[in-house]
């Protein structure tokens, strides 16, 4: 990629600003989770790259929130054009960055992008931005300029829900993606780019954190941070934002469960369940990773869930019939390890996978797909985020038990229930204290609010609940006589 050691800034591709102490800017390689060997080199921004893109936001500011709806769905609609003709560039940057397989990254990865693009574009088309109240004007505005700090594990989902609403609302933005997976946000870019979204509208700064993150989060000038990852980056950003007071969105960590209720098929409940934990290598927050079945079909549920784990195959990401690919870098592999040889020595069952990479799959970062039975609430496995294909096995004696445990967790993203009986997983899902539900392996939905309970985070994203963390509200008393 031609762009990938600059930033876009101002509506233009820059280079980044020199340190005074070095005679270039320093450079970090992108290194390809399949192989572990590096395909590209970005550069990393500094709080001087961050300087000149929030100014540019500023600047754009007063123009771009004062465009009319039309104006803003026609832009969303050529961005979506655009994204749509570079497709296949997108699918094969996420899949080469991240590890996902290609099919995985067609069918999934890249197709949340043309999912979340087109529901903002339906959300906008009826959002009321205005209304009266007695003699009250309420009205929601553009929030200001954002910062938007996005992961690697999602590239494409993670920066449409945010850009998107930021755009629909009137916002403007600079955006620093994950180094780790940085090509598809080049791409991302080149997109907004060629789609015409005005200058210092959408900037973009590569950077990691500590640095690049930190100036966004701390800088006067950003109204708004609006940030995915980690639960402990998340509380960073929440403190280097404080002196300034300006609103901070997070979506955070999860420990999902996924309670199967005694009236549900268990083997059908179970095999998609564990499909679901192992899918994008495990790499999603909102994963079933810890999965409760009635204790008297114990043995039943931990039989499924080997075969499940069994049955896919571990490999590149570029290779013909890989169901799952690697994990994202050694240091996300050494952790997922870590925990690994931490449920065996505590005591849980090893059903299935277990420590080191599976045979045959190449020097890249592979995990075996894993299954832990026999796991007790206080071990670490059923407590950590791992963030890899571990799944946890959980028995309980009664619904109430199930439930109790369930939502015994620092973490309250998602939850997930099977039931042979609609009216009983909903009863069921009312006591979840959970962002979001799915009944019975519902399909997923850019148009469910997606955000979390306790250290999960705040505020939420997809469709009008998106927009609306993206919006102030100004009340104007006596505009109606």
């Amino acid at each position: 990629m031609q762009h990938a050691k600059r930033f876009y800034i101002d509506g233009k591709w820059v280079d980044p600003v020199v340190p005074a102490d070095s005679l270039e800017p320093a450079a970090l390689d992108v290194i390809d989770p399949s192989t572990g060997a590096a395909f590209a080199q970005i550069s990393l921004g500094s709080a001087a790259d961050v300087e000149r893109a929030v100014a540019a936001a500023k600047r754009a500011f007063p123009a771009y929130s004062d465009t009319t709806i039309a104006q803003r769905i026609d832009l969303l609609q050529a961005i979506l054009d655009v994204y749509r003709k570079r497709y296949d560039d997108m699918v094969h940057a996420i899949s080469r960055e991240m590890g996902a397989p290609l099919q995985y990254a067609n069918d999934a990865q890249a197709w949340t992008g043309v999912a979340h693009l087109e529901t903002m574009i339906r959300t906008l088309d009826t959002f009321e931005f205005e209304y009266t109240k007695n003699s009250i004007l309420i009205r929601k505005e553009a929030v200001g300029v954002c910062g938007l700090i996005t992961p690697w594990n999602w590239p494409a989902l993670q920066i449409t829900t945010k850009v998107a609403p930021a755009l629909a609302a009137g916002c403007t933005m600079v955006l620093k993606p994950s180094e780790l997976a940085p090509m598809s946000a080049l791409l991302f870019a080149e997109i907004l780019d060629e789609a015409g979204v005005p200058a210092g509208v959408f900037n973009l700064v590569n950077g990691e954190g500590r640095t690049v993150g930190e100036a966004m989060s701390r800088h006067p000038d950003i109204d708004m941070m609006s940030f995915t990852g980690s639960t402990r980056a998340g509380v960073q950003v929440a403190k280097a934002a404080a002196d300034t007071v300006k609103r901070v969105h997070q979506e955070l960590g999860g420990k999902s469960a996924n309670l199967i209720l005694e009236d549900a098929d268990l083997k059908e409940a179970v095999l998609r369940g564990a499909r679901a934990c192992f899918d994008n290598s495990g790499q999603s927050c909102d994963a079933p990773t810890r999965m409760f079945v009635p204790r008297a079909r114990e043995a039943e549920a931990l039989a499924y869930a080997k075969e499940a784990a069994e049955a896919l195959v571990v490999g590149p990401a570029d290779a013909k019939g890989t169901d799952l690919g690697p994990v994202i870098s050694e240091q996300q592999f050494d952790k997922i390890q870590r925990l690994i040889g931490a449920g065996v020595e505590e005591g849980a069952t090893l059903v299935a996978g277990g420590p080191g990479r599976p045979e045959g799959a190449g020097q890249g970062y592979f995990v075996k797909p894993t299954v832990f039975g026999r796991v007790t609430p206080d071990m670490t496995i059923a407590r950590e985020e791992i963030f890899g294909p571990v799944l946890s096995i959980l028995a309980y004696d009664s619904e109430d038990e199930a439930i109790a445990m369930a939502n015994d967790s620092l973490y309250g993203l998602a939850g997930y229930v099977q039931s042979s009986s609609i009216e009983h997983a909903r009863a069921v899902a009312k006591r979840l204290r959970t962002g979001t539900i799915y009944l019975n392996y519902a399909d997923y939905s850019p148009d469910a609010p997606f955000g979390g309970f306790k250290q999960s985070g705040n505020g939420r994203e997809y469709g009008e609940f998106g927009l609306e963390d993206f919006l102030e509200i100004k009340g104007v008393v006596g505009y109606a006589a």
